[in-house]
């Protein structure tokens, strides 16, 4: 005969509030939390996919503005840059807002948020809308990129430490495919001689569906509160400063690339939007799909030694790109710059793998154990989540403002590929600086006490 269960079920007050939650309790985790778990995962992906489609909206629109619309390169660049700007700005109260309203209750708002910059578009996109309205509209799509944040932080508390790598892979792969969806969707409209209405219409029935599969199906976690003291303590940790710039390289390329590719294209090789579009939506679906892959691999060997290799990777397909763009060879260019995006996407899931494990192992530093460490782990990586996405997003300004430079300059985004190579070859030494290299010096012992806290920084 089996024993009863100790193990508490989730109790729910009403509103699909979830009074107790304990996902490290593995009992618990295995009859009723994991379920749970899924279930949520599931329904905020489709909601942050969502929110990843409107927020890279411009990058789409944008080829749809042929010359009667009056707009320069370098205009378009300066757009895209800007809505990337208020995406990434965005992502810092978006962390804060699963606290005060509840999970549910969030992805319930800030879904149906995403009505206002599309109907926005619809009602300005025809020839001699002026730049600066095209500009005002563009800045609204940025709040889709906040719903990565407090999605993120949402499912980050659903789910064990063991599990972080895979789940928050698999949640933010899953909204990053928002991004070649959205261009696969174009694709298809202007193969059909469609305009830009065409494509706005069709994603503003999926936001009220979003919307309203996230008010019957996901759940809100009562304990999960703001904590300002942790993101005080956050903000002055210097990794998460650290691990801020790392995620520029990662995910900072992969959104800056997804608004930008096109417009390479078009610019410097002569492609015409469909022709553009064809291509396009290669890099995105990869780098998306291939984010959970770089979490599990990131749980299997460490983040920190993939964070490394997958630099060594990035910095190696960029320089292909400076070779392809120097001798305007259209096929290795596309090759390398989709090989490029795959790269982000393992490096995407690797670098936020690796913030709860470094957390973990300050508290274990620290001297503390058990749930007392799993806790102090959890409030300040779940703090220093938001801000490191929202400095991470900051680098798809920076591309965009790069590429902007690199055609005004040079008439070809040639300069702009020398610069993130260079970046990338930061990032592999401070990746190995910080979380890889041993501080002993040569032939001094060192006990046991005092290697642990550095050498696990390996298996963050």
């Amino acid at each position: 005969m089996t024993a009863p269960s100790t193990a508490p079920a989730p109790q729910n007050r009403g509103g699909r509030w979830i009074t107790q939650w304990d996902p490290e309790d593995e009992t618990f985790w295995k009859e009723t939390g994991e379920k749970v778990a899924k279930r949520n995962l599931y329904f905020s992906v489709l909601s942050e996919h969502i929110g990843f489609s409107i927020w890279t909206l411009w990058s789409v629109l944008v080829l749809f503005m042929g010359p009667e619309y009056g707009l320069t390169p370098a205009d378009k660049f300066m757009l895209t840059s800007m809505v990337t700007l208020v995406g990434a700005v965005v992502r810092v109260p978006y962390t804060f807002a699963v606290a005060m309203f509840g999970g549910r209750n969030w992805t319930i708002i800030s879904a149906s948020l995403l009505l206002i910059p599309s109907i926005a578009a619809f009602a300005v996109m025809k020839p001699g809308t002026s730049f600066s309205t095209f500009l005002v509209v563009g800045l609204l799509a940025g709040i889709g990129g906040g719903n990565f944040a407090s999605s993120m932080t949402n499912i980050n508390a659903f789910f064990p430490l063991r599990k972080k790598g895979w789940a928050l892979g698999l949640n933010a792969g899953g909204g990053n495919i928002g991004v070649a969806a959205i261009q696969l969707v174009a694709l298809a409209v202007i193969g059909a001689s469609g305009g830009p209405r065409v494509l706005l219409g069709i994603y503003i029935p999926l936001i009220v569906v979003a919307a309203v599969l996230a008010a019957l199906f996901m759940d809100n976690i009562e304990n999960v509160k703001n904590d300002t003291g942790a993101a005080k303590d956050a903000a002055r940790d210097p990794h998460t400063w650290i691990m801020s710039v790392l995620y520029i390289g990662t995910f900072g390329s992969f959104i800056g690339y997804s608004f930008a590719f096109g417009q390479v294209l078009t610019n410097q090789f002569g492609r015409t939007p469909l022709q553009a579009t064809y291509l396009t939506f290669m890099g995105p679906l990869l780098g998306s799909l291939i984010r959970p892959l770089g979490g599990w691999l990131a749980d299997k060997y460490g983040g920190a030694k993939i964070t490394l290799y997958n630099y060594v990777g990035m910095a190696a397909a960029t320089a292909v790109l400076v070779v392809a763009s120097m001798q305007k060879s259209l096929p290795l260019f596309v090759v390398a710059f989709v090989v490029l995006f795959s790269l982000t996407g393992i490096g995407n899931g690797s670098t936020f793998k690796m913030i709860p494990g470094i957390f973990q192992t300050k508290a274990l530093a620290k001297g503390l154990e058990g749930e007392e460490a799993a806790k102090y782990g959890r409030r300040l990586s779940g703090a220093s989540m938001g801000l490191i996405g929202a400095v991470g997003a900051l680098g798809g300004v920076g591309i965009n403002l790069a590429f902007r430079q690199s055609f005004l300059s040079y008439g070809s985004g040639t300069g702009a590929f020398v610069a993130f190579l260079a970046y990338y070859a930061l990032c592999f030494g401070i990746t190995w600086a910080v979380y890889l290299r041993r501080t002993a010096p040569q032939g001094q012992a060192v006990t046991a006490a005092e290697a642990k806290p550095q050498l696990s920084y390996a298996e963050v």
